[in-house]
């Protein structure tokens, strides 16, 4: 199991972010209340494929916890029930955890994927915690970060419900999306403890500074970034999915903010970039950065003056979590080089 290890870090790497990958298509999508239950979706393990599956019919079966949606509302069955001719409603109660009584099969089933992609990854880590128990004598770095990994990716599991229970709260949105590039920083430096260190690269100490900021800026400007996509989804919810042209209208500060960080964030990372190329530091990751600076300064700007493409959202989320973690790694190969020399 100790030689495997390597490789079942780099698949729980990869499962964290499909997990990113799939939130930002159901954020993308509107599809964040496509069920309006956790762990369950209607109070189905599969969920329904058709509004009829939920709706109320006389003379029909509905096993204890199902969701059905009548005149606009929710209701849950308290216990197995077989419907008369009329709704009686002491055979149900109110869903009360929130009132988004609505049905739309594609979302229900991208929010339903996107739970699977939890679930897969789950089983992901219970192997990962198996193989570093196996270092507990040798080193016992690697299965405290992956215990720390595993709790935080059951926290992250209840914070999912609580996204949900509490019908897409921003707060809550925001520490979902926070303690997700936690856990990707936590396995970043399990796999580089347990990495073939023959690389050589070169300490500069203003490198290593901007560096640090480069992840601090990244982290805020993701946080700030979730905040502006609450605005847009409640300019959805006001103007619905299909007219985008309205999606900033009369922005918040959030927002203003968030589109001039980047000036900053460019500012530091070029700056990176220019030190690495002169003092022949070594360090090739700093050209995936900036790739990826570039990337997402484009899909920004598409989505602003575009209209949102489709696909521009997703790819504008999905390349900040893995910049950020490229600038993580990044600086635990500083790090070390520093501490060599030291």
């Amino acid at each position: 199991m100790k030689s495997r290890f390597p490789k079942i870090v780099q698949i729980a790497i990869i499962s964290v972010y499909l997990i990113f990958l799939a939130g930002s298509i159901v954020r993308m999508t509107g599809s964040g209340m496509g069920c309006p239950d956790w762990p369950k979706c209607f109070g189905y393990y599969i969920p329904p494929t058709s509004e009829e599956q939920i709706s109320w019919k006389p003379n029909t079966e509905f096993k204890k916890g199902f969701i059905i949606i009548k005149d606009e509302v929710l209701f849950v069955a308290e216990n197995d029930v077989k419907t008369s001719s009329e709704f009686n409603k002491n055979n149900w109660k109110n869903y009360t955890k929130h009132d988004y009584a609505k049905f739309n099969k594609y979302h229900t089933w991208t929010e339903y994927i996107n739970r699977l992609a939890s679930v897969l990854s789950g089983f992901v880590f219970l192997f990962l915690i198996y193989g570093a128990a196996k270092f507990w004598k040798t080193k016992k770095i690697i299965p405290l970060l992956s215990f720390a990994a595993f709790f935080l990716m059951l926290f992250e599991a209840w914070l999912g419900k609580t996204v949900v229970d509490t019908n897409l709260k921003p707060t809550i949105i925001t520490i979902h999306m926070v303690v997700g590039l936690v856990i990707i920083a936590l396995l970043l430096q399990l796999k580089f403890i347990i990495s073939d260190k023959k690389k050589v690269f070169k300490y500069n100490s203003i490198f290593n500074k901007l560096l640090l900021f480069s992840v601090i800026f990244s982290l805020i400007q993701i946080a700030m970034g979730t905040q502006v996509r609450q605005f847009i989804d409640e300019q959805v919810k006001l103007f619905g999915f299909e007219n985008k042209e309205y999606s900033l209208m009369n922005p918040s500060f959030k927002f203003y903010f968030h589109r001039s960080f980047t000036i900053a964030i460019v500012l530091v990372n070029f700056g990176m970039f220019y030190l690495n190329q002169i003092k022949n530091l070594g360090y090739k990751l700093v050209n995936w950065i900036v790739f990826l600076i570039f990337l997402e300064t484009i899909t920004g700007i598409l989505m602003y003056y575009a209209e949102f493409p489709l696909g521009t959202q997703a790819i504008h989320l999905l390349s900040g979590a893995i910049l950020f973690g490229l600038q993580f790694y990044l600086w635990l190969q500083s790090r070390s080089v520093k501490n060599i020399q030291q």
